[in-house]
């Protein structure tokens, strides 16, 4: 199984989200080539600005290890992280961040700029599936505005 692949399974968190009313996005911890942890967007259904799809897979992953670590640990989200996720990231001392798509508008690049929110350790880098994200999104936000 190659990033593709588990990037395709936040994908189907984010459709979730979607389905939902929430914002779609969607993510997943994998650890040694299985998925410890899932997550999509539950802002709206939990009435809580912290439910963000990462947040809540970073949970799962830390109750099905029973450690607050992810050193080894891959994070698939279909969105950018925003500063708040970049942060629990920071503490999780998750090994790998891959986000399909970029977010000019709430990422955490737009606070931290140039320097990196992220444990020194973390590897972060954009992955596949780009535009089947970003097309989520815009559909997404069209929908909420008619």
């Amino acid at each position: 199984m190659d990033d593709k692949y588990y990037m395709q399974q936040a994908l189907r968190e984010a459709r979730k989200a979607f389905d939902a009313g929430e914002v779609p996005v969607g993510a997943i911890v994998v650890l040694s080539d299985k998925i410890i942890g899932k997550g999509s967007n539950q802002v709206e259904m939990l009435n809580d600005c912290t439910a963000h799809a990462e947040m809540l897979a970073l949970t799962a992953a830390f109750n099905y290890l029973g450690s607050k670590y992810l050193m080894e640990a891959t994070l698939y989200v279909t969105l950018e992280p925003c500063l708040m996720c970049a942060g629990a990231l920071y503490w999780s001392k998750i090994g790998r961040i891959v986000y399909a798509a970029k977010d000019e508008k709430n990422s955490y690049r737009r606070v931290a700029g140039a320097t990196s929110p992220f444990h020194p350790k973390t590897k972060v880098e954009q992955g596949p599936c780009e535009e089947e994200s970003l097309q989520l999104v815009k559909t997404f936000f069209e929908q909420r505005r008619k």
